[in-house]
């Protein structure tokens, strides 16, 4: 199932999006969809490490440790 979205996009971006849409032989609703797919991953992945970085149980091991641990 999907949803019809309405969003407000700069002409400028609108006008990139339709270069890109003709070039691939693809519509904007795929490509938006596409880029709203890996943007959310990519927050999704911020959040984590933001999560890890405030978690003082996690332990923090220097570059070195890490080679040392890898036999790099």
């Amino acid at each position: 199932m999907s949803t019809a979205v309405s969003v407000r996009m700069p002409d400028e971006l609108v006008r990139d999006l339709d270069s890109v849409a003709k070039t691939t032989e693809r519509s904007r609703s795929f490509h938006i969809q596409k880029a709203l797919e890996i943007y959310l991953e990519e927050q999704a992945d911020l959040q984590i490490a933001l999560d890890r970085l405030h978690d003082t149980s996690d332990p923090i091991i220097s570059l070195d440790e890490m080679r040392d641990s890898l036999n790099v």
